[in-house]
Order: C-alpha cells, then sequence, then structure tokens
C-alpha cells in the first residue's frame, strides 16, 4: 500500500471566478482524500514570486504571477495514501489539450494558460508549498483510527 503523505493544492482565480471549487473539493473527497486546510486569500505578488520562484527564467513568469494575482484562489492541503500522486491524476495534464476526460482539467480547462488548479508535483514541494501557504497551527490534525477532528 502507499504512504500517508500531504499536498498542496490551489484553485486558481479561473477555477474560482467559474464557481468550480465545490466540484474541485467533492471530487477529492470522492477519492477518500481528507481536506486539512482550507482558506480564500487574495495572494500577495511576494506569495506568487516565491511560490513560482523555479519558474522565474521562462517567459511566462510574470504573466503567471499577475494572473495569480488577478482574483481569490482557494488554497487547500490534502492528506492521504500517496496523495501527491493520486492529486496529480486528478487535476490531469497541464496543458488540457493533453487532460484525459474525466480529469479535473480534462473536463473544465478550456487553455493551458487558465488551467483552474495547481497541485504540488512531489512530496518535497509539496512541504515547500504548504510551508509558504500555511501557518502550521492552520492545519487540522485528522486520525484514520477515529470519526472525528482531533
Amino acid at each position: 500500500r502507499g504512504v500517508q503523505e500531504r499536498t498542496f493544492l490551489a484553485v486558481k482565480p479561473d477555477g474560482v471566478q467559474r464557481r468550480l471549487v465545490g466540484e474541485i473539493v467533492r471530487r477529492f473527497e470522492g477519492m477518500g482524500l481528507k481536506l486539512v486546510a482550507l482558506k480564500l486569500v487574495q495572494v500577495s505578488e511576494e506569495l506568487l514570486r516565491e511560490h513560482y520562484a523555479d519558474l522565474r527564467t521562462h517567459p511566462f513568469y510574470d504573466c503567471l504571477v499577475r494572473y495569480m494575482g488577478s482574483g481569490p484562489v482557494v488554497a487547500m492541503v490534502w492528506q492521504g495514501l500517496d496523495v501527491v500522486r493520486v492529486s496529480k491524476v486528478l487535476i490531469g495534464a497541464t496543458d488540457p489539450l493533453d487532460a484525459e476526460p474525466g480529469t479535473i482539467r480534462g473536463d473544465f480547462c478550456v487553455e493551458v494558460g487558465k488551467n483552474l488548479i495547481h497541485g504540488s508535483d512531489s512530496v518535497e514541494s509539496a512541504r515547500r508549498e504548504i510551508a509558504l501557504w500555511f501557518r502550521v497551527e492552520e492545519i487540522l490534525c485528522w486520525e484514520d483510527s477515529a470519526s472525528h477532528w482531533l
């Protein structure tokens, strides 16, 4: 079996504007993943530049930062077995033309520049991104053996 992990997801401004947050959350919950943090935020340029620092040499970097700051974002932390890998499958390919039907991007995305959702691409990047977007006390603990939040 898999390993318990956490991952960072963010519904981008186009996903929030199109009212797809509930559908996206429903898909992750339907896979048995646990939502342990969620907030609606207007993201600062400083946070966005740090979040996307690895892309700063790409020609689309400034446009990406402007786009992500153009409206509210729903930032989330999800927990579950192999959650990083499972999330990548649920989200689908970055380019909607390559995204399979049944994935979030395959079903709802229309252009690569507005692809609805960000998901961490590795356990290491998930740790970094969660620490950037959430304080430790904002993330709840979930105990699998219990039927309640701790």
